[in-house]
């Protein structure tokens, strides 16, 4: 399709004559029969007389409103399409910068500023200023790399009323497995009730010296305790923190050179405590640290760039107020005391929020569900195996009897039947001091191999087992003891003594149904299936608790859909993710069945992509029969040559025969795309 392409802008000829006319005059009107004679100065507005007058107003305002040029429309025409050069595409700024420093266009300094730093580019010049300032060289290149920026001034914390600070004895006093007179305990609790009243803030505006109703005897009564306690307990905590705690990180617990008497221990402080403390460390990642007279410094979670709008208002060395926020154990936290500043008040400065403290990986942490449980850390998704467990069979194989105790069985009974068919091999010897032949490894204990069979060549595992774990002599005692039942002629050995007794007892006869070891394969499987049926009925009350309760059956968060992990995610139970895997083998029988469709798919439309697939049976199954009319194809064929010698060996290469035989059936043929399956003989196509 061609499309017509007019310009958008259009133009009328000049209106301007060449020349100005004479004086003195004569215009010519063709259409009139006289002559017309025009005196004085006069400007002719049109050139040629098939064009109208046109008015001065009229081209203001139906002229071209834009006036850039041609180069500059065809200029912008390429930018807003996309086709120009990135030359084109350049701001003014740019292009100035480009063509200056190649072409070295230079541009004359306009601003004082920039003026100055020019001429101090000057080594004179520079000179002459610095005697000026009475500065020296030093000083002066110091003064060059000062920061350069807005240095925002102080924050200042404004006050809605006083600040309220209380001596109150911690909640969760005394520590655990710390025993403390009871009477006491209860004359310290009564501390909190008495403590929550009303606060009037018109009363906090002078200063108290009435300390009556502040509970000082309750909070004296528990420094006595607590200094008891700190007594106690100071050389095994710092014992504690010698073997558990990492190298050094900030807010470490004090000790050593950095422990002084008189510290405050983790029991003497509570989340809500107004402390004043003074900033002893900042840490890029994790924060600010505020020693606040105790073993362990308080942390301000700040990370990342938040500094960047803190920096100026929080420094090492200054005195802050700060408010405790958390408490945590110190064996599995980082940093014990969480806090936030109260003065200087930057809460409005931090955006960037820890989700979760830091915490330590101990080497005792087997069970992450357990650790993130402890931390408060939401589960870790795994994959909803779509089943519910409480409506799962119980389970009734120990791994024990399909690990150990099956594979000593078998290796038992093996070796009594080598006796029994080559007695001469163990003459003289006791089965108790049987050795093994080679060095038992147990870590090389199972062995991969392949074997024929019947033709068929069909993977071998082989299991060895050392002789030490084997009772020879009671399972040939057990196996005679058997052979002696049968004749009638002796009792059952020691071992089936208790059996026979309680069998009597019942007054029935006793007799040996199962070996020693298939019994005792049955009591491990029993109290699996003991063990399992506890399990389940624990969970069903579990659940049936849960549903009256109204609480999840799951943990929330802890099974998810496949979907959430996405496609490619790792997965340890796909052999894709084997540390050896290289890609599927060429020879597996899913590679096999791959070609085999692609064959089948190519013999019915030659090369092309058709998606057409069958099952590998039928594929087979006409794969044979095609072969079968081929070879039929030959036979005729090779009669006929024998019949009517050709002297031109040239068409013997290509068997027309192929091409149409009246005899095949083609009713049954598939139809792709409107197109029949080619009749083609595919033998090999399946080979290799």
């Amino acid at each position: 399709m061609q499309i017509l392409q007019t310009p958008r802008f259009f133009t009328f000829p000049s209106h301007k004559p060449s020349r100005a006319l004479p004086k003195n005059h004569r215009l010519s009107v063709p259409h009139l029969s006289g002559n017309l004679s025009i005196a004085g100065k006069f400007v002719v507005k049109s050139v040629s007389s098939d064009e109208f007058p046109v008015d001065e107003t009229f081209l203001e305002k139906f002229g071209p409103k834009d006036k850039e040029t041609e180069d500059e429309a065809r200029r912008r025409n390429w930018i807003e399409r996309g086709w120009a050069p990135w030359e084109e595409i350049l701001t003014p700024e740019a292009d100035f910068a480009r063509k200056s420093l190649n072409e070295g266009e230079e541009v004359p300094l306009k601003t004082p500023e920039a003026i100055e730093a020019f001429k101090m580019l000057n080594p004179k010049y520079r000179r002459k200023k610095m005697e000026e300032s009475g500065l020296t060289e030093d000083e002066w290149y110091a003064k060059q790399f000062e920061i350069k920026g807005e240095i925002p001034e102080p924050v200042r914390t404004f006050w809605n009323g006083p600040l309220v600070v209380r001596h109150m004895p911690p909640r969760d006093w005394p520590p655990r497995g710390w025993e403390v007179d009871r009477k006491e305990l209860a004359f310290i609790r009564e501390a909190h009730k008495l403590q929550v009243v009303r606060v009037d803030s018109k009363e906090l505006e002078s200063a108290r010296t009435n300390t009556d109703d502040m509970n000082l005897e309750r909070y004296k009564m528990f420094l006595k305790q607590y200094n008891e306690w700190a007594e106690q307990n100071k050389d095994r905590l710092e014992e504690e923190s010698v073997q558990d705690d990492q190298d050094y990180h900030p807010g470490r617990r004090k000790r050593g050179k950095d422990y002084k008497e008189g510290m405050y221990e983790l029991p003497f402080y509570y989340p809500g405590q107004i402390c004043a403390g003074k900033v002893t460390t900042l840490h890029l990642y994790q924060g600010a640290f505020v020693d606040i007279g105790g073993v362990y410094d308080g942390w301000v979670p700040i990370k990342g760039n938040d500094w960047f709008w803190i920096r100026h208002h929080i420094r090492v060395g200054m005195h802050v107020i700060v408010e405790i926020l958390a408490k945590r154990d110190p064996y599995r936290f980082r940093f014990p005391i969480e806090m936030r500043f109260v003065d200087p008040n930057i809460d409005h400065l931090i955006f960037n929020r820890f989700d979760f403290p830091p915490i330590f990986h101990r080497d005792e942490d087997t069970n992450p569900d357990e650790l993130r449980r402890d931390c408060g850390r939401p589960p870790i998704p795994k994959k909803d195996p779509g089943i519910k467990v409480e409506e799962e069979p119980l389970l009734s194989n120990h791994p024990y009897v399909d690990k150990m105790l099956w594979q000593i069985h078998v290796a038992e009974q093996m070796i009594l039947d080598d006796v029994e068919a080559n007695p001469h091999k163990y003459e003289g010897k006791k089965l108790s001091e049987l050795t093994d032949d080679e060095e038992f490894d147990e870590q090389n204990s199972i062995e991969y191999t392949k074997v024929y069979y019947k033709k068929s060549l069909l993977p071998k595992k082989i299991l060895k087992t050392s002789v030490k774990e084997l009772d020879l002599e009671a399972a040939l005692a057990e196996r005679e003891g058997l052979k002696l039942i049968s004749d009638r002629t002796l009792i059952p050995p020691r071992y089936h003594n208790k059996l026979r007794k309680e069998a009597k007892e019942r007054g029935e006869e006793y007799k040996i149904q199962k070996l020693r070891r298939n019994i005792e394969m049955d009591e491990y499987d029993l109290i699996h299936w003991r063990r399992s049926f506890e399990e389940r009925e624990a969970l069903i009350r579990d659940i049936s608790c849960r549903r009256v309760l109204g609480l999840p059956l799951e943990e929330p968060g802890k099974l998810v859909d496949a979907s959430y992990f996405g496609k490619g995610q790792y997965d340890p139970q796909n052999p894709l993710y084997r540390y050896d895997y290289w890609g599927e083998p060429k020879n597996s029988e899913k590679s096999k069945q791959e070609r085999m469709r692609d064959a089948h798919n190519k013999s019915i439309v030659g090369k092309g992509t058709v998606w057409y697939e069958m099952s590998y049976e039928d594929a087979i199954k006409q794969s044979m029969q095609r072969e079968a009319r081929a070879k039929e194809m030959r036979k005729d064929a090779a009669e006929e040559d024998e019949e009517e010698e050709d002297e031109d060996d040239d068409d013997d290469d290509f068997d027309f025969s192929i091409l149409g035989d009246s005899t095949v059936d083609y009713s049954n043929q598939p139809i792709v795309n409107g197109t029949e399956s080619s009749r083609m003989s595919d033998e090999g196509m399946f080979e290799n």
